[in-house]
């Protein structure tokens, strides 16, 4: 390549590169080096401590493989129902008929709402109003403290989550259901078939790309989940609810354990590449299926 061929790409990727460098690849050099050593997120100084953060991390002697553990299931959970109801919604609201636009934007409000806000929202539904109307209606399961055993706590994160999820599934799946042809729903119903068939043999083989998508951004959106544990249960009751964003956030700043914060960090880093990956890897394979 030429010289003056190289003008175009150093003047249009050169401060992009240059940004990706500063705000990416030494921050994340920083971290490795400091994952290494003790350092307290204050002082000075330091000890080269090797592999032993490391070792704390998978030996239980931090919190970080219980709230691993934690976050993936919560996660299952989280990414099958937001893109199951995801999905059903968009089938119900697909077809355009009288008040479909209000119900798409009452069911798409809840995705405009950041984590925090949403979370103290539901924490004063779930400790004030769900347990009064348990009381006025009788229903054991409204009067359940649902902040305040590890199961229930588990079970308002997943409603809160699926809550504010399946609205955007919904608005991808919708563009995806209304952009299939006509003309191969129209060739199912002269072959006989029937509305549930049409919409499992054509319409969501048809859709797979985008909900692959949807599956990518509810595992990444789940698995990085941090504000809304932080508003509605505080990681509680003691920790059972500690997402692995947040205990990477409790080491490093409350702990002042800032090199055990960066170990954790780069697992965590590890996890989500390898779950991309593997999501990339899949996503890949079912469209070449397809074609």
């Amino acid at each position: 390549m030429k010289r003056r061929d190289l003008i175009p790409h150093v003047v249009f990727l050169g401060p992009a590169s240059v940004l990706f460098l500063l705000a990416v690849v030494i921050p994340f050099g920083v971290s490795v080096f400091y994952s290494l050593t003790d350092w307290n997120g204050i002082g000075k100084t330091y000890q080269f401590v090797g592999l032993k953060n490391y070792i704390d991390v998978f030996t239980g002697r931090s919190q970080f493989l219980h709230s691993a553990k934690f976050t993936i299931l919560l996660g299952l959970a989280v990414v099958v129902l937001t893109n199951v109801l995801g999905v059903a919604l968009a089938a119900l609201l697909s077809n355009s008929f009288r008040g479909s636009g209000l119900f798409r934007a009452v069911f798409f409000l809840p995705n405009t709402m950041g984590g925090v806000v949403m979370g103290y929202i539901w924490r004063f539904l779930f400790l004030m109003v769900v347990g009064a109307l348990g009381t006025v209606f009788s229903w054991e399961i409204l009067q359940l403290p649902w902040l305040g055993t590890p199961g229930t706590a588990y079970a308002a994160l997943i409603i809160v989550s699926v809550w504010q999820g399946a609205g955007y599934v919904m608005i991808i799946m919708i563009a995806a259901l209304t952009g299939i042809p006509q003309e191969l729903e129209e060739a199912a119903t002269i072959d006989g078939a029937n509305g549930w068939r049409i919409f499992w043999r054509i319409k969501i083989p048809q859709c797979m790309p985008y909900i692959m998508v949807c599956l990518f951004w509810s595992i990444a959106t789940s698995f990085k989940m941090f504000d809304v544990n932080v508003a509605l249960t505080k990681g509680g009751p003691y920790g059972t609810t500690t997402s692995m964003a947040q205990q990477i956030y409790n080491d490093a700043f409350t702990a002042n354990r800032y090199g055990l914060a960066n170990a954790e960090a780069m697992v965590f880093f590890v996890i989500i590449f390898a779950v991309t990956f593997l999501q990339m890897y899949l996503t890949q394979r079912k469209e070449r299926e397809l074609q």
